[in-house]
């Protein structure tokens, strides 16, 4: 019998070599055991809202006064909602003449680039052009786009940190392209290391491979660190030197939990350094409504601005955004909410800035906890959480159970982390998943259940964890 084109062995070979552990094997079964009535806890994923974060009460305002925009004619809509939230939907309306139902332009909606654009020289100090500012669905559409524009072939290589967010390795997958792992040292806080890198890109190019674009992930995501503006600068010499292009996944900017390295955006890094690299570099900045003290995933608002690409490039881009005709309209409202939120003196302030306050303290307090938490286990070490949403603890796995994970046919730290699940219902990804050192183990944890849950989550983990290793490592702690 003929084989059909959308039988298994005649799919995309690019298709079948994508791996996405954040919804991996530990997802489908923490899925499975749901169904069967476990509870079950999914610190698999950065997404707070489903772990019970409140949404901001300013922008679902707008929102719903924009997707509703006939309660703008109820005479007691003054009654429902405050004076600025029915002036911005007002405001939004005005930009987007068809609502919330009609597309808009494919790079996004006019005056909601401007906002971002204003959004990135008050951050900056340096002016934004909004026709370099495009609307995404989330920012991952935006890195899919650009690793799209960057990969041509098999031999066009990009570094992308390990541990890694897997949207890059699924993506230069998808692309065709090839991973170029450059590993951030553990012992250092998750610190780079430019020998290293350098022999990357000497070994990658010694294969034949066309290193083309460098991601950096700040605040790190698995890894939670924050990059000082000397790693910035040391970054962007190393890309003016080497010819590649710079990909800046800075979507966890908000989420900074110490304070001796705030974040600093790779862009303002760049313009202080002044010509040439401020005129040569090729930049692509990625932020979202995703993460910080928003969390809004589902409503998938995002945004890139390039620096440096030619004018030819941008009008390539444009184009490829256009077969898309139109990133989500509230999502693109979200955003600029986010980037243009209500100032001292509006109604809504006062309430805002106590929400956005209450969130950003209480991951603060979740990321000591959970940091914490970890380093009191047997056989754990964990870097302090300095940022992002997420800790990565290490687990020194006994020689047994790395033994027992092999008769199973798992990575071990698959195993552990599937004992864990079944154990005590917390759901969270093997190191694996973002690449770590041989012979090293980790698993990704959020920090994102509700902060009155830690003390029984945190018990639970080291309950298990104590078990697992009194059976493998042969004894019982007395």
């Amino acid at each position: 019998m003929a084989r059909k084109p959308l039988d298994y062995d005649q799919l995309n070979e690019n298709v079948k070599k994508v791996q996405y552990a954040v919804r991996g094997e530990l997802y489908l079964r923490a899925s499975e055991l749901q169904k069967e009535g476990k509870k079950i806890i999914f610190t698999n994923v950065g997404n707070p809202h489903a772990l019970g974060q409140k949404p901001l009460t300013f922008p679902r305002q707008v929102v719903a006064l924009c997707q509703a925009p006939f309660l703008l004619d109820d005479p007691n809509v003054g009654l429902m909602f405050p004076a600025d939230a029915i002036a911005r939907a007002k405001h939004y309306l005005s930009l987007a003449p068809g609502g919330l139902g009609a597309y808009s332009d494919s790079r996004g909606i006019p005056g909601i680039r401007k906002e971002v654009a204003d959004f990135i020289q008050r951050r900056d100090g340096y002016p934004s052009d909004p026709e370099l500012i495009y609307l995404t669905d989330g920012a991952s559409k935006g890195v899919m786009q650009m690793l799209n524009a960057i990969i041509r072939n098999e031999r066009d290589g990009i570094l992308v940190p390990v541990p890694q967010y897997p949207l890059y390795s699924a993506a230069i997958s998808l692309f065709g392209g090839s991973l170029v792992p450059y590993y951030l040292e553990e012992e250092a806080n998750w610190g780079l290391d430019f020998v290293n890198i350098r022999q990357t890109v000497a070994e990658a190019r010694s294969k034949g491979i066309t290193v083309r674009a460098m991601v950096i992930i700040n605040p790190g995501n698995p890894t939670g660190q924050c990059l000082s503006e000397a790693n910035i600068k040391e970054l962007l010499q190393f890309c003016y030197h080497e010819n590649l292009a710079l990909l800046a996944d800075e979507v966890y900017q908000q989420n900074i939990y110490q304070d001796e390295r705030p974040f600093i955006s790779a862009r303002k890094v760049l313009f202080d350094m002044g010509p040439p690299l401020s005129r040569e570099v090729q930049l692509v900045s990625f932020h979202t409504v995703s993460k910080g003290f928003w969390g809004e995933c589902g409503q998938r608002g995002g945004y890139f601005e390039m620096t440096n690409l030619p004018p030819k490039t941008v009008d390539e881009i444009y184009k490829v955004a256009s077969i898309a005709l139109s990133p989500n309209v509230p999502g693109q409202i979200f955003m600029g909410v986010m980037v243009n939120p209500p100032k001292p003196g509006d109604n809504s302030y006062l309430k805002f800035a106590a929400e956005s306050k209450s969130i950003l303290e209480s991951m603060r307090r979740r990321a000591r906890m959970m940091t914490d938490g970890f380093n009191s286990c047997r056989n754990i070490v964990c870097n302090f959480t300095e940022g992002a949403m997420y800790s990565f603890p290490q687990i020194r796995l006994p020689p047994r159970a790395i033994e027992a994970a092999k008769r199973a046919g798992k990575a071990p730290d698959v195993f552990y982390c599937l004992k864990l699940l079944e154990a005590t219902g917390i759901s969270t990804v093997p190191g694996s998943g973002f690449g770590q050192k041989e012979g090293v183990f980790h698993l990704r944890t959020t920090i994102l259940p509700a902060e009155e849950d830690f003390p029984a989550i945190i018990s639970s983990f080291k309950k298990f964890n104590d078990s697992f290793m009194d059976q493998y490592e042969g004894y019982s702690r007395m």
